[in-house]
């Protein structure tokens, strides 16, 4: 059984765009692991509750076929944490499908995997680097598409809660591919 991990901040997370992939994904049988910073409860934007069964200083990359980042007001707090940034660099070497949706294709820009790939992100300030969270990818590297989604070999990015659906059908294509 092919496993999946969803990386979510334990506060601000955009509970759409968690919720719909990991339904999606449930759905057609994928196993699922949540992560964040602490094991426990983690409060979405809009007011839900997820269960982080592990921290992400418990995450061994070989042991999911893809690693999701959710997005939203929380992604700084994943993106300040050095092991979500680990997580992705191994992902990355190991060739595993890496997906981030809204604001989260700001950690696989910090973490150094878009340099000369195609992504798209949410189109808003970031306050920690006082640019367009465009204008971030660019400088690291990436070619911001703005497109819904985009794809560029193992790495599948989304601009936010409007795309979460398509979002989870490319991860699921691209792992069944």
């Amino acid at each position: 059984m092919k496993k999946i991990l969803l990386i979510i901040a334990p506060e601000g997370f955009r509970d759409e765009e968690y919720t719909i992939p990991l339904q999606y994904f449930k759905n057609r049988n994928y196993s699922v692991d949540t992560a964040s910073t602490r094991k426990g409860n983690c409060y979405g934007k809009l007011g839900m509750t997820a269960i982080a069964n592990k921290s992400l200083n418990d995450i061994k990359t070989e042991e999911y076929d893809a690693i999701v980042f959710i997005g939203g007001p929380g992604t700084p707090l994943i993106r300040k944490d050095d092991n979500s940034l680990r997580i992705a660099r191994e992902a990355y070497a190991k060739k595993k499908i890496i997906a981030a949706i809204c604001w989260a294709p700001t950690i696989l820009a910090k973490a150094g995997i878009l340099n000369n790939r195609k992504a798209t992100v949410w189109q808003g300030n970031d306050a920690e680097f006082r640019m367009l969270t465009s204008e971030y990818l660019e400088k690291q590297g990436a070619y911001y598409t703005g497109e819904p989604v985009t794809i560029d070999g193992n790495i599948i990015t989304a601009d936010g809660p409007s795309s979460a659906k398509e979002f989870a059908e490319k991860i699921i294509n691209a792992l069944e591919y």
